[in-house]
């Protein structure tokens, strides 16, 4: 299914996602980290998400698809999403990190699923975890141990993420049908098949949180 119409939107999605991503957590790790190690553990999961912008680049290549157009249709909805959720401080920052992104990208996730298993196998591939999760975990459940109010702050910010996040990818959806027909068509396009989907993006989330301490 390499030639499904949804296809390059997939690719082209996830790769100004990574894109973005590597700039915005390269500026986190400049401004907000308070140490040199936490700037420079950030700034290496910031260049994990410009390797995947590359591979997600090279394989639009490969498909006959200009990667600048391919993330084009997108620009405006990733850009809304982190402008609305720029982190004020450190406990924020490593959040968003964690949560703020995979929920979206979840969705993207289970949409290649339905795809060429090569397809499905890059997207899981520029998806992988590459130690963000062990990376934010520790770092905030020490910081909300050593500030117990600071937990139900971060965690109405992370209630936050989840619903722009949804929002984006909304917006995503309706304007790219082709790429949000991929996420129906691996649901079964049937309501409780959808639910459940749902369903499975909410757990995954609430695991994320629950990791956290939130």
């Amino acid at each position: 299914m390499k030639d499904s119409p949804g296809v390059v939107d997939l690719l082209g999605v996830l790769a100004y996602a990574e894109l973005s991503a590597f700039a915005r957590m390269a500026e986190d790790a400049a401004t907000l980290a308070p140490s040199l190690g936490d700037r420079a553990a950030l700034s290496e999961l910031a260049v994990a998400e410009y390797s995947h912008f590359r591979l997600l680049r090279d394989r639009l290549a490969e498909l006959g698809a200009d990667p600048e157009q391919a993330m084009a249709p997108f620009v405006a909805a990733l850009d809304a999403w982190h402008a609305r959720t720029k982190p004020s401080d450190w406990l924020q920052a490593l959040v968003k990190a964690y949560v703020g992104d995979a929920i979206a990208l979840d969705f993207y996730r289970e949409a290649a699923r339905h795809l060429d298993p090569e397809i499905a196998k890059l997207v899981d591939e520029v998806l992988v975890d590459e130690g963000r999760s062990e990376f934010a975990v520790a770092r905030v459940r020490a910081l909300v141990e050593a500030e117990p109010p600071a937990g139900g702050r971060v965690a109405l910010w992370a209630r936050r993420l989840v619903g722009e996040a949804l929002s984006q990818a909304q917006q995503v959806a309706a304007a790219r049908p082709e790429l949000a027909r991929l996420l129906v068509e691996r649901a079964g396009g049937e309501q409780a098949d959808i639910s459940r989907l749902f369903a499975t993006l909410t757990e995954a989330h609430n695991k994320r949180m629950a990791a956290m301490g939130l």
